[in-house]
């Protein structure tokens, strides 16, 4: 039996799940942030406490890598850190963009073909995004882009391509009846699991967490778009 404890802060919401099995046996949430340095501390030791109460030995912790917010990151992946090094166990960081398609993925009823393209916000009406298959394949690679009417035309053309996030809904005009919009979709530690296969099949769990940092979005945009955030 495999229990991975799992945080999410990437973005405003704050969210702690206990898997087991990659069942969550666990959740507490606030989607109505940001609230991250208030709550989660109490979410984790609630969950914690379950796992004590009911004789569980966390195995890992999971923890949003970003992009995302600075402060959120920061909090979280902290606190991540922390409960790392006192219990030595390993860490396994999980990006927000295919963590909201993973969620789309678990919560909605999609066509088999359909096209995920998650959405963080930026500035006007710039966004940091993705395109992924049904089954968390990437198909575009993460990027930051400016949306206008020509916006993913070879994703688009079909009437495939499904946006959300929280980035989203200013971009639907711009990308006009060709997309899906989905609503109130929040990237959710409860829904980590396929990510954290992933992440474990491909190598990629942090056994020292002392070197590990997050993926801000001002070092996203340096990395990916060449210019000051």
């Amino acid at each position: 039996m495999k229990t991975i404890l799992c945080i999410e802060t990437a973005t405003r919401p704050c969210s702690v799940a206990l898997l087991v099995d990659g069942n969550p046996v666990f959740t507490k949430e606030e989607l109505n942030g940001p609230s991250h340095a208030s709550l989660l501390g109490d979410f984790v030791h609630e969950a914690t406490s379950y796992a004590k109460d009911n004789k569980l030995s966390i195995d890992a912790v999971a923890v949003s890598c970003g992009p995302g917010s600075y402060t959120g990151l920061r909090i979280g992946v902290a606190l991540a850190k922390g409960i790392c090094f006192g219990t030595d166990i390993p860490l396994i960081p999980i990006q927000t963009l295919p963590l909201l398609a993973s969620t789309v993925i678990t919560e909605q009823q999609l066509p088999a073909h359909a096209l995920l393209c998650p959405m963080i916000d930026a500035r006007r009406m710039e966004v940091y995004s993705g395109i992924y298959s049904m089954t968390l394949e990437e198909i575009k690679p993460v990027s930051a882009d400016i949306i206008d009417e020509e916006s993913y035309l070879d994703y688009r053309a079909n009437g495939e391509l499904y946006i959300f996030g929280d980035g989203a809904e200013k971009c639907v005009d711009k990308l006009g009846k060709q997309v899906h919009y989905l609503k109130e979709i929040a990237p959710l530690a409860r829904n980590m699991f396929p990510l954290i296969q992933k992440a474990i099949s491909e190598g990629k769990v942090v056994k020292d967490p002392a070197y590990f940092e997050p993926f801000y979005l001002k070092e996203f945009v340096a990395t990916v778009s060449k210019k000051p955030f």
